[in-house]
């Protein structure tokens, strides 16, 4: 057998099995083929950039590496083409024979000393198969730099290829590198129309440094992509400018970003980081599926916006991460288990905060912006992560009765004498919340309270946090004790001059009236003006998360503790009427339900609460 004729060749692994594998596991898109012979392709031209520097002839006058995209519907093939490194017999033999080998991990490893080879793309091999996606056949036809031999790689997949000499036309047209030929399946064509050809391009090889260039049946070649991966870039060469059109891009966005992070980390794991904050919401923040929009390159190759690469509080970010270490044909299975891509998650998220905080003490002004439009989104780590909830917490801003938006830190700096907790209240909007009994004793002492209206406020609220030492506190939960904090002289004057129910008797009559309808009923500490509100016991659920919860599954709340003011007309006009249990029934049933209105509800009997109210009413025109 000589070097002049066809040789046929098994391919040295289980190759219908690998095919099977390609389309159904490890490649989610058909789309993806592209993306692999064009990085295929970017590794030849890299190897080829390399090589040259020592040998210089190996480029000589010929044209600089690039890589050509020429489809054909009259043949309907779709060829790949590089002025790259290119293949002898024996390569071709070796790298496209054996499923999974690569050119480019020995060549690294013929690097690894020099640490030169971090650029290169691929695992060519396994990349290549995936064209088997959309092909029945391919050619492949190479020549090495340097080399006067081409040879031609033919294969219909199945159990082995071809390795032959190439036609004389053939080895003119190819005088360095590779040219990859896919006969188009029928359900493939629409890969041989410009505007398919570009969007994939576009969406994950923009970025591939070497001009990608189409090559239509009609009109000039022009080139497809940007050809510059700017997050691979040094910062000290980059604008403002700059910045903002690569948001604009990256993110599809239209406005301008709040915060930009960009940086290179070294050391165990190689990745470059650019990453954005809009500056307004976007439409899809809060779907059920929060995923983030942080795209995972590796090595200047797009394989998936969808890789979790920040937590989901985080998920308005937007930007890429491009690494170095991880395998270009890594699979979404790989992604959720990989540990490198563990650490890299963990490092870039605590970055992130990091960088928040800064933005926060350095440009207010640009964190306000971040904060109004993600803070609903980012307190969710606050139920989340535990490992973080301090720095998120620091970072958080808060609506409260002063009026303004403050950090915890703030409302420490503020604290009244004796005051030890710090005071929350959950709702569904500023103004009900303002308008709430349950605030009357904290502004009867100038305490300040933080009003909550996000829905997850309901639920982070509930891990019992603190901050400088000082525990959070709801207003509606549990017992809450302001005696310590002194009362205004103008208060305490006002409290003195009204009457005081007596407590054993008149709370007495109400447990007799309301029966189960609450679990307890309580002096407040709370209210100064308002006759009566409810609240929910130290333990268990907060009175908002167990409306949203009982919303959500429909279920039964449990019974309220209702808290009642002694000094309140209405409770002094109970225990006046001790010997009349009609109207004591009315009267605590009206505590009652005034408190559930109060707090956003319906009475539980809408038409027993009407009778009532009209007999009340009544009766107080009859005795005028």
């Amino acid at each position: 057998m000589t070097d002049t004729a066809t040789v046929s060749h098994s391919f040295q692994a289980e190759v219908s099995e690998l095919l099977h594998l390609m389309v159904h596991s490890v490649y989610s898109e058909t789309d993806i083929f592209l993306r692999e012979l064009i990085s295929n392709a970017s590794d030849a031209c890299d190897k080829l950039r390399y090589e040259a520097i020592a040998k210089p002839e190996l480029i000589g006058e010929g044209e600089a590496p690039q890589i050509r995209v020429i489809p054909s519907k009259a043949a309907s093939t779709l060829t790949i083409a590089d002025s790259g490194i290119g293949m002898d017999r024996q390569e071709l033999i070796d790298h496209l024979g054996t499923i999974a080998r690569s050119g480019t991990k020995a060549f690294v490893q013929r690097l690894s000393e020099a640490k030169d080879g971090s650029g290169l793309i691929g695992q060519f091999g396994v990349g290549f198969y995936s064209a088997f996606m959309v092909a029945d056949r391919i050619v492949v036809i190479s020549r090495r730099a340097g080399g006067d031999e081409v040879w031609t790689w033919t294969s219909s997949g199945g159990a082995g290829f071809e390795v032959a000499p190439a036609s004389e036309e053939d080895a003119k047209r190819v005088t360095r590198g590779t040219e990859i030929v896919l006969h188009l399946k029928d359900d493939a064509k629409k890969y041989l129309e410009t505007y398919e050809i570009e969007r994939i391009v576009t969406a994950y090889s923009d970025n591939i440094q070497f001009p990608i260039m189409l090559v239509p049946e009609e009109g000039e070649p022009r080139q497809i992509n940007s050809a510059s991966a700017l997050w691979q870039r040094s910062k000290s060469e980059l604008t403002p400018e700059d910045y903002t059109k690569a948001y604009k891009s990256i993110a599809h966005a239209f406005d301008e970003p709040a915060m930009t992070l960009h940086y290179r980390a070294e050391g165990r794991y190689s990745y470059a980081v650019l990453l954005f904050a809009p500056s307004t919401k976007p439409f899809d923040l809060f779907e059920p599926a929060r995923k983030g929009k942080v795209k995972l390159y590796v090595r200047r190759v797009f394989i998936t916006d969808d890789a979790d690469l920040l937590p989901a509080y985080l998920r308005f970010v937007r930007g890429v991460i491009d690494s170095e270490d991880l395998p270009l044909n890594i699979s979404r299975e790989m992604l959720q288990n990989n540990p490198q891509l563990a650490q890299i998650r963990k490092a870039v998220t605590t970055r992130v905060i990091s960088e928040l905080e800064q933005l926060a003490e350095k440009d207010a002004a640009n964190f306000d912006k971040i904060w109004d439009s993600f803070g609903a989104v980012i307190k969710e780590g606050l139920y989340e992560d535990f490992e973080r909830r301090d720095k998120l917490l620091a970072l958080a801003r808060f609506t409260t009765t002063s009026g303004e938006k403050r950090s915890l830190k703030q409302y420490v700096e503020g604290l009244k004498e004796n005051q030890t907790e710090i005071y929350f209240l959950v709702g569904d909007s500023i103004e009900r919340l303002k308008s709430n009994p349950r605030l009357e004793a904290a502004k009867a002492r100038g305490v300040e309270v933080l009003l909550l209206t996000d829905p997850v406020d309901a639920f982070w609220t509930s891990a019992r946090l603190e901050f400088d030492g000082k525990p959070l506190k709801s207003l509606s939960q549990g017992d809450i004790n302001f005696d310590p904090i002194p009362l205004s002289e103008e208060q305490k004057a006002e409290d003195e001059a009204k009457p005081a129910a007596d407590e054993a008797d008149t709370i007495a009559l109400i447990k007799a009236s309301l029966g189960d309808h609450v679990t307890d009923v309580k002096v407040s500490t709370r209210l100064t003006t308002s006759a009566s509100c409810l609240v929910a016991g130290s333990h268990g659920p907060d009175r908002e998360l167990e409306r949203i919860l009982s919303q959500q599954a429909r279920g039964a709340r449990s019974k309220p503790i209702l808290e009642i003011n002694l000094r309140h007309p209405l409770v002094v006009a109970i225990a006046k009427a001790a010997a009349d249990k009609a109207k004591v029934d009315d009267l605590s049933f009206l505590l009652l339900e005034q408190a559930q209105i109060l707090d956003g509800e319906l009475p539980e009997d809408p038409a027993a609460f009407a009778a009532r109210l009209n007999r009340l009413v009544l009766q107080g025109v009859a005795a005028a």
